[in-house]
């Protein structure tokens, strides 16, 4: 996948402008959960839905933004970032429109679908834009601030989804993704257009979608009932052996064999999962605990604007720490943060300290602004050029998927046995994180001065 060539002396400006771009894009498609969570009563009411059913909305959502990651990622490979990209952020935007002027709930489920699968886009394109104009230092900074921009907005979300729908009602808060065309020009220059020119292996693609969407529904299947955890399960145990059947007999198909079998690419992953999983746990139990005590809304959001100043400021740091330490280290840094973060915040449940819960939220912040770049550099570095588009896709596919545990752990025990343990059970997953890293934390730290040769 190749990209337009800058020099040296004009890439650090380069990548502050389109890793900061790339950011505020990759928030609009965050932005799709985050500020639709808050409107759910909205839509409930609207279809005379009951809010459980209405919370569809952010699982179909989420579960087409898992599942199609890899997709991307492949694509992007053969034929370059650039139409992909652009293909994605208009079905994205497409979806968002429709779901906003959606008749009908079905339809809006529906619309809700499309707009998922577009979304999915901009995270592992994003990062594999990146990656490939971009080496050394320079990359970890732009990675860094990438992932900064990208949280601000979405920790803003619920703040600006309470005020869009104060003014203009909950149809304008699904429309807010639509923005991303906007931002998609000022992208354009930087895209490669450039490809391998393979063919896609549209049975594979098939084949592991359909094995992602077993795990994805599985996981959500606590909130989401026992039909869905059936559908899942039968989606995972009858997919994976086929597909891992499909990858020995085409190695270089739609899931290359020098992916899956890179241990960097493994252990860096799953290890990272943990890190989005205290994310978006923190991200329900918040808003539970404090609506539960009478917060409105947009009080909600506030407490999250601390964390969204913490984002502006964090990329400083971590991507220099990322290029001194390495990202495997710098992994382990960030899982340890979240597990931390996640035993700070059930103290401040446990007490009802509003001051410790958003000290919580900042110190997750920290570790998704850190682990988020690391997985992005570990994979980045561990494959070769031609399939980068697919790992990052994979490797993105199981680091939403963590997202979707966290928000399973919290619950479905919350309401069982208190939000409080619910986080502390979730604070074990990223001290699990750390052994899983342990064969990685013994290497060498590659030189960031010195430019590591394609693979």
């Amino acid at each position: 996948m190749l990209c337009p060539v800058v020099t040296s002396d004009q890439q650090r400006d380069d990548s502050r402008r389109v890793s900061t771009v790339l950011g505020l894009l990759f928030g609009l498609s965050a932005s799709g959960s985050a500020s639709a969570a808050i409107v759910l009563s909205d839509v409930a009411a609207e279809f005379d839905v009951s809010v459980g059913q209405a919370a569809w909305v952010i699982s179909l959502y989420a579960l087409l933004l898992a599942v199609t990651t890899a997709v991307h990622g492949r694509i992007s490979d053969l034929v370059g970032v650039r139409t992909p990209l652009l293909v994605g952020v208009a079905l994205m935007a497409g979806g968002a429109v429709a779901a906003a002027l959606a008749p009908t709930y079905p339809l809006l489920l529906l619309a809700r679908l499309l707009q998922g699968a577009g979304a999915a886009a901009v995270p592992v394109l994003g990062v594999a834009a990146l990656s490939a104009r971009y080496d050394g230092a320079v990359r970890n900074l732009a990675l860094g601030r990438l992932a900064g921009w990208s949280a601000v907005v979405a920790s803003l979300g619920p703040l600006m989804g309470g005020a869009i729908e104060a003014a203009f009602g909950w149809r304008a808060v699904l429309a807010l993704p639509a923005l991303g065309l906007l931002v998609l020009p000022l992208l354009w220059h930087a895209l490669g257009a450039t490809g391998s020119g393979a063919d896609l292996d549209v049975p594979g693609a098939v084949l592991v979608g359909l094995t992602a969407a077993g795990l994805v529904l599985l996981v959500q299947s606590p909130s989401t009932g026992l039909v869905v955890a059936l559908v899942g399960a039968v989606l995972l145990v009858l997919g994976a052996p086929v597909t891992a059947r499909r990858v020995r007999r085409r190695p270089e198909g739609f899931l290359p064999l020098v992916v899956v079998t890179d241990p960097a690419v493994v252990r860096s992953a799953t290890a990272a999962a943990a890190v989005p999983a205290a994310w978006f746990g923190l991200l329900i139990a918040v808003p539970a605990v404090l609506v539960a005590d009478g917060w409105e809304p947009w009080q909600v959001g506030m407490l999250l604007v601390p964390s969204a100043l913490v984002a502006l400021v964090v990329p400083r740091v971590t991507g220099p720490l990322l290029s001194r330490i390495g990202p495997s280290r710098s992994l382990a840094i960030s899982a340890g943060s979240a597990s931390f973060a996640l035993a700070l915040s059930a103290v401040g449940v446990g007490t009802s300290q509003v001051a410790v819960i958003a000290a919580a939220v900042v110190v997750v912040t920290f570790a998704f602004l850190l682990g988020q770049p690391a997985l992005s550099a570990a994979v980045g570095q561990a494959v070769p050029a031609e399939v980068r588009g697919v790992a990052l896709g994979i490797a993105t596919l199981v680091f939403l998927t963590g997202g979707s545990v966290g928000s399973a752990v919290v619950g479905g025990l919350g309401d069982t046995v208190g939000m409080g343990t619910a986080l502390v059970v979730l604070a074990a997953l990223p001290l699990l994180a750390l052994l899983v890293l342990a064969p990685l934390l013994r290497r060498p730290v590659p030189d960031p001065l010195v430019e590591q040769p394609e693979r």
